[in-house]
């Protein structure tokens, strides 16, 4: 039995609205012209956008390997399972190796590979980088790990019962909610429940902190009182910062749920004013969603080929930078 076509419904997330503040163009490209790209009959230019938009840039990446490793971590301890530190790094390290090679071969574009990851821009756009970024990408890595191992997080790990676990990074098909009657994506990397019955929320970073991610992490706790049945204002959230070794808490209460009700509206109010039609979230037509002013989104941007910029972007990378 033939399953029916899949459909484009409309949702929210904290990286659906930065990729529409950051360029409307990208935007489009990424929610909508590559759209049904994975198709065997689909057409050339939607096919290209959508390997474009599944590629990652090394610092996504470092932080993707990052998430993954912990996430598998996570998933032994509650199963009562033995983790070698040591071998995990040696798992990443391997997992690096691969993803490197399928990337460096661009085999994205003829064969399927691991699920989490498709490619790296750099090598889709033939950006030179020396031998020592890459190093860094892996010391990124390596790092992280090797903090996340001596911090208190192991302790607290292994110190639950099965029942206070709630979720590790579950994924797209299981962790949404409903907000305004509107499916809102969030994800979070750890969420369980303190002796006390305190509901936690966990997200890894590995990189710097930076405005934004307080919503972030708002949103989960949202999403965690609403699948578990938790009061709101009894969750607790922390932002754990992997490469700089700090943790930041951030205030679940009353104001911050208004203030992150009123963002929600007021992006998703603007996201709607450039659909021809919201039932069927139908964009305008591309003249609608015009390219940044600006060339910086441009420089990591996945798009920037069928978008028009890559020779302009190839040409600010070449120009000397002024010295204030």
């Amino acid at each position: 039995m033939r399953r029916p076509p899949l459909s484009n419904d409309f949702s929210w997330s904290k990286s659906r609205h930065e990729k529409f503040s950051e360029c409307l163009r990208s935007y489009y490209f990424y929610y909508y012209r590559s759209w049904g790209g994975w198709e065997s009959d689909a057409p050339r230019d939607v096919r290209e956008l959508y390997v474009l938009k599944k590629l990652a840039n090394r610092f996504s990446w470092a932080g993707s390997i990052v998430h993954e490793q912990i996430k598998d971590v996570l998933l032994d301890w509650r199963a009562g399972r033995t983790v070698d530190p040591v071998a995990v790094e040696a798992r990443a390290r391997k997992v690096m190796q691969d993803d490197f090679r399928h990337s460096r071969g661009k085999l994205y574009w003829t064969q399927k590979y691991r699920k989490p990851f498709t490619g790296l821009v750099e090598h889709e756009y033939g950006e030179t980088l020396p031998d020592e970024a890459w190093k860094q990408n892996w010391e990124t890595v390596r790092a992280a790990l090797a903090w996340f191992f001596t911090s208190r997080w192991p302790v607290i790990a292994k110190g639950l019962k099965p029942e206070q676990w709630l979720e590790v990074d579950a994924g797209f098909d299981f962790a949404h909610f409903t907000l305004n009657g509107l499916k809102v994506f969030a994800i979070p990397d750890f969420a369980f429940v303190e002796a006390d019955g305190t509901p936690v929320v966990v997200d890894w970073k590995t990189g710097k902190s930076r405005d934004g991610y307080d919503e972030q992490v708002l949103g989960y706790a949202l999403y965690v009182s609403q699948r578990y049945r938790f009061p709101v204002e009894k969750v607790r959230a922390s932002l754990v910062y992997l490469n700089e070794g700090k943790e930041q808490d951030v205030q679940v209460n009353l104001g911050a749920m208004e203030s992150f009700h009123q963002h929600f509206e007021t992006s998703v109010a603007k996201m709607r004013a450039l659909l021809k039609d919201p039932a069927t979230n139908t964009p305008l037509d591309a003249s609608a969603f015009p390219t940044s002013e600006s060339l910086s989104p441009c420089v990591r941007c996945v798009f920037r080929r069928p978008c028009g910029r890559e020779a302009a972007v190839v040409a600010q990378q070449a120009a000397p930078q002024q010295v204030a």
